[in-house]
Formats: C-alpha cells, sequence, structure tokens
C-alpha cells in the first residue's frame, strides 16, 4: 500500500545551518548530505520525497496544511519550533496521514525546556537522538504504518 506513497520532511529553523551549527551535538553533517540519505533511503522503500526546511514559522504552517490532500505521510524535525509553537500543533492536527517526530540531539538530556513537544501528540512516535538517520528510521516507520494501513 505504501508503494510510491509521497512523504513529505520538513525542517525547521536553523538546521540549514547544520555542519556549522553546534557540531558537537548536531554533528557534521550537512542538511543536503541528510537529504541525499533520505532519496537513497526512500527509493529502497518505494516511497517517494519532498524534503524541505524554512526558518518561517508560518511557512511550516502553510506547507502542513497543503500536504492534507497531496502527501499520505509527514516527517518533521521542527527544531525550536518543537517547543513553542502552537501554531504547528493546530496544523498537524489537521492531518489525517501519519506523522513521525524527530530530532538530531537526544532532547531529553539537554536543558528542561526542550523536553515539551507541541509535535509529539499528535505523532504516531518521536525519533530523537540518533542524528541524521533518524531521519531513516522515520522513513521505516511511517512505511510500516503505511503498509498496515
Amino acid at each position: 500500500m505504501a508503494d510510491d506513497a509521497k512523504i513529505l520532511i520538513l525542517n525547521g529553523p536553523n538546521l540549514n545551518m547544520l555542519g556549522v551549527r553546534e557540531p558537537a551535538i548536531y554533528g557534521s553533517d550537512t542538511l543536503g548530505d541528510i537529504e541525499e540519505r533520505c532519496h537513497a533511503h526512500a527509493k529502497g522503500l518505494s516511497l517517494e520525497i519532498d524534503f524541505r526546511q524554512t526558518n518561517i514559522e508560518g511557512e511550516l504552517v502553510t506547507w502542513i496544511q497543503e500536504c492534507r490532500t497531496t502527501h499520505q505521510g509527514v516527517i518533521i524535525n521542527a527544531a525550536a519550533f518543537t517547543h513553542t509553537s502552537v501554531a504547528l500543533l493546530d496544523a498537524l492536527s489537521l492531518l489525517d496521514t501519519p506523522i513521525i517526530e524527530v530530532h538530531l540531539s537526544n532532547i531529553f538530556a539537554r536543558e528542561s525546556f526542550r523536553h515539551h513537544s507541541y509535535v509529539s501528540p499528535v505523532a504516531a512516535g518521536v525519533i530523537c537522538g540518533f542524528g541524521w538517520r533518524g531521519y531513516t528510521l522515520a522513513l521505516e516507520a511511517i512505511k510500516d504504518i503505511l503498509d498496515k494501513g
């Protein structure tokens, strides 16, 4: 059932600075490196991905609203908006498709303000602390969810 499903992968603020920003926490891979790995992994799973990044909260909300009829699942690393954005929660709540929340670092081993997520209440699952591999794990999870239909 999930063959050729289109998955939206959303990335929030400052993720365009991966490889430069705090590599001890986020690793040395760039967002472009992660995108390449996701495309290769998705192809092996017979999934199509639409990979995007923005620093603008409203743009994420618009993309989520638009994907309601065009995508079969969402993988989201909302970055700092994870901990602050009721607007993202409201937009994600509109979806009837599976949502997987991803974080490069283990947000629960960091500052206490990072322990709360506005994405988690609507996510099928959360993957954190595995660096770029979290994205490929999320692709496998969403494929499994879609296959079980």
